[in-house]
């Protein structure tokens, strides 16, 4: 414990951490305060449809990532996935379209371009989306005590609709400005943060619920082993993402003057999951994009494929889901890993790996070794990712379910472990214990 409380004030005490960390939570609780802002028109507290819509499909995933903001009406209902969806696209286009290609390697200049790109497809995005998430509200049963306006006059309809959604769009844009100044100036993955905030916000409800479903169904002892499933699920996740596969390197030795520089052996440490929770949240970001679609419906029912795909415990929303987080999985990974550039940089440095020529056969080398750790880990984070279809089959409530596994947790321990390796290089490069310990 004395170990703990040092660490802690070893942080505190590095005045550019301390100032990070404080910028981080301030943002953090802005955004948290906005969840809380009702749209004008609205009354929260009488929005019986919307919330038994995020109960059962998943719109209650969209308000897990919002934390509950999307069932209150807020100005921050629709988070920050839209700004998402459209970094998807822009990366997507950047791939396929040549004209982008060029863009893309124009350095700095080109980042500022396509961000800027993306910035405006996100308030496209979010504009679609907002007026599908109105229209929603407006069409659903159970929701028109909560709306303050004339139903039956047009104009007060229009205004209604008008005003909101360029609140909304405010909201998401408004957010994604926090995520992006967290990035640059707090503390780890300003987007990551936001999501990881929205989730946790949901956390305690949800166990407390669970709690109560168990005092009715199952007693006390069937909690406590269910908390015990779910720690292991969390170290299993922990494991997983942590685990790392290390290339043996060896250096050659070569005399500058009277100095010997190399003739040490080194390790290319290359993780199981580089992509982290990327892959995750950008799956999950086009799955939410059905939901919108099926908003869009009131007068008539959405085809059914349509409804597979908006049901998180449905087979085909999981087979997609799985499909997706290897794809991304996949693809983040290429970006992040360029076998070819790691094996020139080896060879400019005199390095080797034992038993493999450099040049063409290391590169190949690693992006076999990258390949075969890939596949695997993205496999297995995917069943995790679909384990609350099976804890909801176990009689596990629905709203705990969702951090029974599932994204939601996935994404959890892996911004949480990001951010505290951040916070671990800053205690390293000041001598300090290291706090992942």
């Amino acid at each position: 414990m004395k170990k703990i409380l040092d660490t802690f004030k070893h942080i505190w005490a590095i005045e550019e951490l301390r100032k990070r960390i404080t910028y981080t939570l301030l943002l953090l609780v802005i955004y948290r305060l906005g969840s809380y802002i009702i749209l004008p028109g609205i009354d929260a507290e009488m929005l019986e449809g919307l919330r038994g819509q995020t109960k059962n499909n998943i719109l209650g995933l969209i308000n897990t990532f919002a934390g509950g903001a999307f069932a209150r009406g807020a100005i921050f209902a629709l988070g920050i996935m839209p700004y998402i969806s459209a970094s998807i696209f822009m990366q997507l286009v950047s791939i396929a379209i040549p004209s982008f290609q060029r863009i893309q390697k124009e350095g700095e200049e080109g980042r500022r371009k396509i961000n800027q790109y993306t910035r405006i497809l996100t308030i496209i995005f979010t504009s679609v989306q907002a007026y599908a998430y109105l229209n929603n509200i407006i069409s659903t049963p159970g929701n028109q005590g909560a709306l303050l306006f004339n139903y039956g006059d047009v104009m007060s309809k229009s205004m209604f609709l008008i005003t909101n959604v360029f609140l909304l769009t405010a909201g998401t844009m408004f957010t994604m400005w926090m995520g992006e100044r967290i990035t640059d100036r707090g503390l780890g993955n300003g987007i990551s943060l936001i999501i990881m905030v929205g989730i946790i916000a949901r956390l305690p409800s949800a166990l407390v619920g669970e709690f109560l479903f168990r005092l009715t169904k199952g007693g006390p002892i069937l909690f406590l082993v269910e908390m015990v499933i779910w720690f292991l699920v969390v170290l299993l996740v922990i494991m997983l993402t942590q685990g790392t596969r290390k290339i043996s390197v060896n250096y050659a030795k070569r005399v500058v003057g009277n100095r010997q520089y190399g003739g040490v052996r080194n390790y290319l440490p290359i993780k199981i999951l580089a992509a982290g929770v990327m892959p995750i949240i950008f799956a999950q970001a086009l799955l939410f994009l059905p939901a919108t679609i099926g908003s869009f419906y009131t007068e008539t029912t959405a085809p059914g494929w349509l409804m597979s795909l908006m049901n998180p415990y449905g087979f085909w929303h999981n087979a997609f889901l799985v499909f997706l987080i290897i794809v991304f999985t996949y693809f983040y990974t290429v970006i992040l890993f360029n076998p070819v550039q790691m094996a020139d940089e080896m060879k400019r440095n005199n390095g080797f790996i034992p038993g493999v020529k450099p040049g063409k056969q290391t590169a190949n080398f690693i992006d076999d070794v990258i390949t075969r750790i890939t596949l695997p880990g993205a496999i297995f984070i995917s069943l995790i990712a679909v384990l609350p279809v099976f804890a909801v089959q176990a009689n596990v409530n629905q709203e705990f379910s969702q951090f029974y596994g599932g994204t939601s947790l996935l994404i959890l321990v892996g911004v949480v472990l990001d951010t505290l390796q951040q916070i671990e290089s800053y205690l390293l490069m000041r001598k300090y214990d290291g706090f992942m310990s």
